[in-house]
């Protein structure tokens, strides 16, 4: 799903309120508290060292002018965790990888308190997506511009736990056109799957 790289107002007070560390599953506890909705206050646990293959596949953009993520395996530690994504260009512009580039744009995690995509479009919509758990760490190393027709596979990690029971998408941003964007692509935009993966304990 397509993320807008044109951050709110409302977005920019939400992150700098909670803080980029422990935003991400608070903010949706709270979100799901303020709408008088009943939730589990069982004290948050880390979860456990778990391997999952993936195997997906989101694709940007029309037919023949695309940007295409894969996600093939997530990784839990108990040092922190690993993904091995990729993307590929299959349009006709270059396009820049600059993590960090936009407030809310960077390769890495966020964490749900679901796996439904309507909770994804409303937070996104609503300005309160929770914060990236941002990657420290590129295998190999990203590369600044991805030309057309290019690929970059590797793997992205960080350290640090994630909470149990919550869902896993994976974030691939920003991305920036260099010239034009084809027909039905933003200039700048953020990626976060559709697809998602529960952690266990």
């Amino acid at each position: 799903m397509r993320a807008s790289a044109r951050v709110s107002r409302t977005t920019i007070i939400v992150l700098l309120t909670l803080g980029a560390t422990a935003a991400g599953f608070l903010l949706a506890s709270n979100t799901e508290r303020l709408r008088g909705k009943e939730t589990d206050t069982r004290p948050s646990m880390a979860a456990g060292p778990q391997t999952k293959r993936l195997g997906w596949r989101e694709a940007y953009g029309l037919s023949g002018e695309q940007i295409v993520f894969t996600v093939d395996a997530l990784t839990v530690t108990e040092e922190g965790w690993t993904a091995r994504v990729g993307v590929h260009n299959s349009s006709t512009v270059a396009w820049e990888l600059a993590p960090g580039a936009t407030p809310d744009g960077t390769f890495g995690l966020r964490l749900f308190q679901t796996g439904d995509k309507q909770e994804l479009d409303e937070r996104n919509q609503a300005g309160t997506l929770p914060a990236v758990r941002a990657a420290m760490r590129y295998e190999p190393k990203l590369p600044k511009v991805l030309e057309p027709k290019a690929t970059w596979k590797g793997r992205i990690s960080a350290p640090g736990a994630l909470v149990a029971g919550s869902w896993v998408r994976v974030v691939f941003g920003t991305l920036i056109a260099v010239g034009k964007p084809p027909e039905g692509m933003e200039e700048v935009f953020v990626w976060i799957t559709d697809n998602a993966y529960r952690l266990r304990e």
